[in-house]
């Protein structure tokens, strides 16, 4: 088997690393999302008094447009660490059972760009308080 010299327990050690990572990035991205909105109340704006909540400023108003910008980007990187690791976990064990095509093949498809189907899986997720962590 020339060219293939993996470890399964050093692949599943990174992994696990890679997991804590997503994790503490999820837990990041909710907390960059409660800053941005906190931010974007407290820029104030030019009024005078007024009833009810805070009129929405010129900053916050484009707080509030680069969080809505920058969502889709988000959610890319969550399903691809998604993606990468479960075809990293594919490929490793295509590679202990001896079928390096098969390995060859999951590598290939971890490599591609997230589907529309694994966005709006990882979407979903992080509605429901889960980061991009582990497959």
């Amino acid at each position: 088997m020339t060219g293939w010299d993996i470890s399964p327990g050093g692949v599943e050690s990174v992994l696990s690393l890679v997991g804590l990572a997503a994790d503490d990035l999820g837990k990041d991205v909710k907390g960059y999302g409660a800053s941005a909105e906190e931010a974007a109340q407290s820029a104030g704006t030019i009024s005078g008094p007024y009833c009810g909540g805070p009129p929405v400023g010129p900053v916050g108003a484009a707080v509030a447009n680069f969080v809505t910008d920058t969502e889709s980007s988000v959610t890319f990187m969550a399903a691809r660490i998604r993606k990468t690791m479960h075809g990293t976990v594919k490929a490793t064990g295509a590679y202990v059972d001896g079928d390096l095509v098969m390995a060859t093949r999951a590598q290939r498809e971890a490599a591609k760009a997230p589907t529309p189907t694994e966005l709006r899986a990882v979407a979903g997720h992080a509605e429901h308080g889960q980061g991009g962590g582990a497959p």
